[in-house]
């Protein structure tokens, strides 16, 4: 028999369907609440915030690289210019998420090796603000702009953008004194201002680009842009131009640079050239030299391998850096500490058989003509180079005496105003070598020092600095290389005190010393001035690199080249009014007065001399000139 169907319970189902209808109506009412307290938090609440968010989501500051100072010669021959260049830039936001799949496909596209993918990476790795670009690759040429320009559907978040780019006109000329300029390195980049330097992908390497970097570089400008979701400019807000960086006018004369590196020929070595009167840096030669446009770009590593590795170090700078007994180049200074301190006279003569002795030592400190010149006076003495002399006056000063009237001619210190490589030297004294080396002082030391050798070591600017006071007697003007930045001369913060002699006859003593050098018939290097249509004061040098044992002679065939003997030589002229200083440093030269005279009578035949070689008629009288004012 069937069973009976239940009847529904109406009132029961009523009651369920009414609480579920409560229940829905709560959470749909709990839900609105929340919408509309979150709308109030947004609208009323965190209405500024949000709407800066809002205006920085499609408002963006995009920097202007300003440009970079220009650098002239004194007679406004450009050393470095700025030159139209198209550069790769990568905005990460706008590669859609996947910046690396893009790098791959340009370094493809490219022909790009792995190296240049490595330093993508770097490159994006610094850090930056949003929508802001980064350089990749700098001075594209056609080819590489046309397969980019091909292929830019594969490449999102890429352009090819016109820039500025650094140009040095003449090359490895000016190598070592204007610099370079090079991509900005990690490093830098956590040191530098983030703000100044935003778009600018380059800075001062070296010499007068790094020193004035601050000057040459300019201020940063800015657009204030619109952007829509892909983040493409639609608009400029606001606009604030840079302010172009300063031009730098150098003492640097460019015919007169490479009149002095044709005298020096391809020999390893330095030539420096002042101006007495004011300390102007006329020439500045470190042979061999590079070409600095090849770090512009970005050196490869290859490139830059055979610079750094060669044996010759053409990325040294000789004149700042390198370091040299300045030999018998010295001995001027020397009688001016004889003279000044009252040790000797003029006329006070030496008896010179070959050698000097020291009071009850056997040690024979040979003088480098082995026969002797006999009785010598300070004249003859600097004319000959006569070492037994000044062995014999290094012993009457002593050591403490000799140390400090070098110091006062700059020897052992940085001397110049604008050149930050330049390395202070040695010059040496008893307190110095129980400092470094915890030995006492020796007498014979003390005379190896009066000749230029021994612990002495000076760079060719200081040996210039120190003659340039013998020209000028005393009158101390820092060697500068800026003749004005932005139109104003530089300031020396820290004037050195001229050099004040109880006898102002001792500069003219000593200058006679240095003519006879130049002019007299036993003259150590008269062969150089032969001819000359102005009076020259000089003194050469030849300076040991390594030592010779006692009772032995130097024997050039059973020495090594790069072990052979340094030349020197320095000199000024005309010698009655001095207006150019030349010192001529040739490393294994052998000979200072047959090897490194002749560069110097060429330097300053070149600056003296007019096209027809006629002696200039301002060059007949003193030479005038500023110096930096003192501040």
């Amino acid at each position: 028999m069937p069973q009976p169907i239940p009847l529904k319970d109406h009132e029961k189902e009523k009651h369920l369907v009414n609480r579920r209808l409560l229940a829905c109506a709560a959470l749909v009412f709990s839900l609105v609440a929340i919408l509309i307290g979150r709308l109030y938090v947004l609208q009323i609440i965190q209405h500024d915030q949000q709407s800066a968010v809002s205006e920085n989501n499609r408002v963006h500051v995009l920097p202007i690289a300003p440009e970079r100072g220009l650098i002239y010669d004194r007679n406004g021959t450009v050393l470095a210019d700025n030159k139209p260049s198209f550069d790769l830039t990568m905005t990460r936001e706008r590669t859609g998420g996947d910046s690396a799949k893009v790098l791959d496909t340009l370094t493809q596209v490219l022909g790009l090796d792995d190296e240049d993918r490595k330093q993508f990476d770097k490159d994006l790795r610094r850090g930056r603000k949003p929508f802001e670009p980064v350089t990749l690759m700098v001075g594209l040429n056609e080819q590489q702009i046309a397969l980019i320009a091909v292929n830019q559907f594969r490449l999102p978040g890429l352009e090819v953008e016109p820039q500025f780019i650094r140009e040095y006109p003449l090359g490895e000329h000016f190598a070592h004194s204007v610099g370079y300029v090079g991509r900005i390195n990690e490093k830098e980049a956590k040191t530098l201002d983030s703000t100044e330097y935003r778009g600018t992908q380059s800075i001062g390497k070296t010499g007068i680009e790094r020193f004035y970097e601050s000057q040459l570089h300019g201020h940063v400008g800015y657009e204030e842009v619109e952007t829509n979701a892909q983040g493409r400019v639609m608009r400029v807000l606001n606009h604030k131009a840079p302010t172009p960086g300063q031009d730098i006018v150098l003492t640097l004369d460019a015919h007169l640079q490479l009149a002095a590196e044709k005298a020096l020929g391809e020999r390893r070595g330095s030539v420096v050239v002042l101006d007495p009167a004011n300390g102007d840096v006329l020439a500045m030669v470190s042979n061999p030299g590079f070409d600095p446009n090849l770090f512009v770009k970005g050196i490869s590593f290859k490139q830059y391998a055979q610079l750094r590795d060669s044996i010759d170090r053409p990325l040294f700078n000789r004149v700042l850096r390198g370091l040299y007994a300045p030999g018998s180049t010295v001995k001027p200074e020397v009688a001016i500490a004889g003279l000044d301190s009252g040790v000797i006279t003029p006329a006070n003569r030496v008896f010179d058989p070959g050698y000097y002795e020291l009071p009850n030592y056997d040690h024979k400190y040979r003088n480098w003509n082995r026969s002797g010149d006999g009785w010598v006076d300070m004249y003859t003495a600097i004319m000959r180079s006569n070492d037994t002399y000044f062995y014999d006056l290094a012993h009457k000063l002593g050591i403490e005496r000799l140390h400090d009237y070098m110091a006062e001619f700059g020897l052992g210190q940085k001397v110049s105003l604008d050149m930050f490589e330049e390395a202070a030297g040695l010059m040496p004294s008893a307190e110095w070598k129980r400092a470094t080396r915890r030995q006492p002082w020796f007498p014979g030391e003390t005379l190896i020092l009066g000749i230029g050798q021994g612990y002495m070591q000076v760079t060719p600017l200081q040996l210039a600095q120190a003659t340039s006071l013998l020209a000028s007697k005393g009158v101390w003007h820092r060697p500068h290389l800026a003749m004005t930045v932005g139109g104003d001369a530089p300031i020396d913060p820290n004037p050195m005190p001229d050099i004040v002699l109880h006898d102002k006859r001792a500069w003219d003593q000593v200058s006679q010393g240095m003519q006879m050098v130049m002019h007299d018939p036993r003259g150590i290097a008269r062969a150089a001035a032969a001819g000359a249509q102005y009076r020259i004061a000089g003194k050469s040098g030849t300076a040991q690199v390594v030592a010779i044992k006692q009772g032995e002679r130097y024997n050039r065939n059973k020495t090594l080249e790069r072990h052979r003997d340094n030349a020197l030589f320095v000199g000024f002229a005309p010698a009655e009014h001095p207006s150019v200083v030349v010192a001529v440093m040739i490393e294994n030269g052998e000979a200072g007065g047959r090897v490194a005279g002749p560069v110097v009578r060429e330097v300053m035949d070149a600056y003296l001399l007019d096209e027809q070689g006629h002696l200039k008629p301002e060059y007949a009288g003193s030479s005038a000139g500023k110096s930096p004012a003192h501040g």
